[in-house]
């Protein structure tokens, strides 16, 4: 081997060395990450929510619960989902904004979150004397979707779902670490769906629909942290994306469809597919406003 090649392969090797440090190095600090991890310890301010009531004055009205997604916050109350808000104003609803992360008075992080505490926030909505306390939906998106899923499978105040890009069972926290289950009862952690280390790439690459495809393969987890759905109360629509970028809401939405007509489900239960990805659904409003209309707030009269 001449001199300019032997100095190309030197160079090559160093460069390799290099990468394969950093990479023991990334490995080394994700393994610390995930079992340092305080798993025992609910976070601060578990339990506590932000919410804010919307109501018109006149009569009592059927009280419609927002819930944002894994942008924490909380954006039903925002300018940004101020035309949405008023538009179920308008038509007739008292409407609870509720963070029940990322705000002042909430955990940091989706870990944990308590559906005691959520629930009794809306409750406390639900007494006010504007309101028909008798006549509870809640409309989330995404993780949001999964909470409102969960919240109407256990407590049978809530009478409508509307979950937007939902998730069909329980999964991790956005934690770095992702070791805990996102949502908990009575203060115990929910079964969760693992993030596994196979999922862990498709995570660095940003391509977060391959990690929840990989982490639904354990079937056995899908089953044990799959949500009830068959146990609420009251009329049931889902709104998936076709092309979702961020997870399998359609696949999912159509996994509970099956569930339901399985369980003979009493109740109405449709399920829409926009085209398109993780966002899109959110342009089909007005089918949200006519199933809400049709199944929940008429038989609330």
């Amino acid at each position: 081997m001449s001199a300019g090649p032997r100095k190309r392969f030197r160079i090559g090797m160093w460069v390799l060395g290099l990468l394969l440090a950093a990479v023991a190095m990334l490995a080394t600090y994700v393994w610390w990450v995930v079992y340092s991890f305080d798993t025992e310890t609910l976070p601060p301010r578990h339990g506590q929510v932000d919410a804010e009531l919307f109501v018109r004055e006149g009569g009592t009205r059927p009280l419609l619960v927002g819930l944002g997604g894994s942008e924490g916050g909380n954006p039903w109350a925002s300018e940004r989902w101020k035309e949405q808000r008023e538009r179920f104003l308008d038509q007739g609803y008292a409407l609870l904004a509720l963070g029940y992360f990322g705000t002042p008075n909430s955990p940091e992080h989706l870990d944990r979150i308590s559906l005691d505490g959520v629930h009794a926030a809306i409750m406390e909505a639900a007494r006010d004397p504007r309101v028909d306390g008798r006549c509870i939906a809640v409309i989330g998106g995404s993780r949001g979707a999964e909470l409102a899923l969960l919240l109407a499978s256990h407590y049978p105040e809530i009478r409508a779902v509307v979950a937007i890009v939902p998730g069909s069972a329980v999964f991790p926290a956005l934690t770095d670490a992702m070791t805990t289950s996102g949502f908990s009862l009575g203060d115990q952690p929910l079964p969760f769906v693992p993030m596994t280390w196979a999922a862990t790439p498709h995570l660095f690459t940003g391509d977060l629909r391959a990690a929840f495809a990989t982490m639904m393969r354990d079937t056995a987890a899908m089953q044990r942290a799959a949500i009830r759905v068959e146990r609420i109360d009251g009329p049931v629509q889902f709104v998936s994306a076709a092309k979702d970028e961020m997870w399998p809401s359609k696949e999912m939405a159509d996994a509970m469809m099956r569930r339901l007509q399985a369980h003979g489900f009493r109740h109405p239960a449709e399920h829409v597919v926009v085209p398109g990805g993780h966002a899109e659904p959110l342009d089909e409003f007005p089918k949200m406003e006519a199933f809400l209309e049709t199944h929940f707030k008429q038989a609330c009269r």
